[in-house]
């Protein structure tokens, strides 16, 4: 948080640096975090700003977040810093700008004070380039430095160093930039994590943790942190796919999207309504976007093809109380042969294989189906890494219907996936799918 003295040397400069600083419309706005009767909450230019906030730099959809009352996006990284400052500034949308400080969990050494010293340079000039850009609104300059995993599974304490490091830019930016806090987020919100990580970074303006199927929690949680900061939740979500079921050869279930968007709903209101800690200054949807990360379709709000899922339309509802005018389908449950996915479904090679999924569209548009199968992916990614989407498979169709098709099971032995996509004719989509996996008796 910043204080009265710097507030007022920041005043200062403002009058006497250059005409940029002095101008709104092309300078920096002072954003800060104040507590007053033991609530927190964030100020740009002395304004009271509830962050809705999305992860992802899609710039073509800017006009659409704004639209269903969201005013801020989160990135990982400046990559595309500049288009998406540029929009941002069109649409009226503030950016908590990310820097990709690498991970102990990506193999980067943080005993290697050669390479340590590199990444510090590229931050430092990452943040002199943008420090003063009208729409940044805080800095986040790691993610999830914390994970990192057992042999078991299990997390690791990661090396001091780490957080070292991480000091070192909150100390930057609090030397170079009086107008914007500074953050850097963990994953999960695990006590011991962050109480140890606050040790080394003790002047991090505010914590943010990252949270999937246990969201909800988040009240609880910090009130059993006992930590007298201000906190963010800068990634939530569908269900972590580390959360849900699995096959009985280990392949992860993903919920259809109506599901999702059910469960998502209830999270968010079990975590942010009414704010009763006083802690909560904002949180970041994730993603506003599409990526490939176990599915195609798992965490995205959006599909490859650019089409929004009904994720969308439940943050119109929290962040305004209403719902876009045209909802997406809502895909309740798929079936294959009569079965669900955790009855762990085995075929034939050459089989005919029934798959069937339920789906209601709010608006009762007309529905059109599309069926996509995929092997299941080879190397799966940790901590949100790249991972590579399997190539889509020819369909050997026997017999088609609305929410229905029946097909000839792949020859070649092994784990797949069928997708089905339900499109309103009006923009949005539908998402379920199903594993199976190929054995010979």
């Amino acid at each position: 948080m910043y204080k009265s003295a710097k507030l007022a040397a920041a005043a200062a400069l403002a009058f006497c640096v250059s005409s940029v600083v002095v101008a709104e419309s092309a300078g920096p706005k002072q954003v800060e975090i104040v507590k007053n009767s033991g609530v927190y909450q964030l100020l740009v230019n002395g304004e009271p700003f509830a962050v809705k906030g999305v992860g992802g730099s899609n710039i073509d959809t800017m006009e659409l977040l704004v639209s269903v009352g969201g005013n801020s996006v989160r990135t990982w990284n400046a990559h595309s810093a500049d288009a998406l400052l540029a929009q941002a500034q069109k649409h009226g949308v503030m950016v908590a700008l990310g820097f990709d400080t690498e991970k102990e969990l990506h193999g980067f050494d943080y005993n290697d004070t050669v390479a340590v010293a590199e990444q510090f340079e590229r931050f430092k000039a990452t943040v002199d380039k943008y420090k003063n850009h009208p729409n940044l609104l805080a800095w986040v300059v790691a993610n999830e430095p914390n994970l990192l995993f057992n042999e078991d599974g299990s997390l690791k304490d990661v090396n001091p160093r780490v957080y070292q490091s991480i000091n070192a830019m909150i100390e930057y930016i609090h030397q170079n930039d009086p107008y914007h806090p500074v953050t850097y987020t963990f994953a999960g919100a695990s006590e011991k994590h962050i109480k140890t990580a606050l040790k080394y970074t003790p002047d991090v303006d505010f914590i943010s943790v990252q949270l999937y199927g246990d969201v909800g929690e988040l009240p609880r949680i910090i009130e059993g942190h006992n930590i007298d900061k201000p906190y963010m939740v800068t990634e939530y979500g569908a269900i972590g796919h580390w959360e849900r079921p699995t096959t009985e050869w280990g392949r992860e279930i993903e919920e259809p999207s109506g599901v999702k968007a059910r469960t998502l709903a209830q999270r968010m209101n079990d975590a942010f309504a009414g704010n009763p800690t006083g802690k909560v200054i904002g949180s970041y949807a994730f993603l506003w976007g599409q990526k490939q990360e176990r599915t195609p379709t798992w965490y995205g709000m959006f599909n490859a093809d650019g089409k929004p899922n009904a994720r969308v339309d439940e943050l119109s509802r929290f962040w305004t109380g209403e719902y876009p005018l045209n909802r997406a389908p809502l895909a309740f449950a798929i079936r294959m042969n009569e079965k669900t996915a955790t009855d762990s479904v085995y075929v034939a090679p050459g089989a005919k294989v029934r798959v069937e999924v339920d789906v209601k569209d709010p608006d009762s548009d007309t529905l059109e189906y599309q069926w996509v199968l995929l092997k299941e992916v080879q190397i799966r990614s940790q901590g949100g890494a790249f991972e590579q989407k399997p190539d889509a498979m020819d369909i050997a169709v026997v017999e088609e219907a609305p929410g229905v098709l029946v097909f000839q099971a792949p020859e070649a032995e092994g784990d797949y996936r069928i997708f089905s996509y339900t499109y309103d004719g009006k923009g949005k989509v539908g998402n379920a799918n199903f594993p199976f996996y190929v054995k010979s008796n």
